[in-house]
């Protein structure tokens, strides 16, 4: 008996401000700009395209341009997009490689 493989769209899962939160703080987290490029594209996708050009003043081209894989947004274009997503960024201090040890 063969199973059906569907396809899965991630954009499908973010329905309200903290599961977009977690997705795009496990963006963040690979330090992958490509990655973290897609993900806020899978998150504005979620969101719609014409509201969040709407938002944010950016045209849906410049939105999807901006949030492919080979995108690079600006820190404005990606502060302006959290905003209308309903999300901010944070900073907390980066952990050297080994911290996760203890003291010794």
């Amino acid at each position: 008996m063969k199973e059906a493989i569907y396809d899965y769209d991630p954009a499908a899962a973010l329905e309200n401000e903290e599961s977009i939160a977690v997705f795009l703080a496990d963006a963040l987290e690979t330090g992958d700009t490509a990655y973290i490029a897609k993900a806020m594209g899978v998150v504005a996708r979620a969101k719609g395209m014409t509201e969040l050009s709407r938002e944010t003043g950016l045209s849906r081209e410049q939105l999807y341009r901006s949030f492919s894989e080979k995108g690079n947004p600006t820190l404005k274009n990606m502060l302006a997009v959290m905003r209308a997503l309903g999300v901010d960024m944070t900073v907390k201090p980066h952990k050297p490689a080994g911290s996760e040890l203890g003291p010794r």
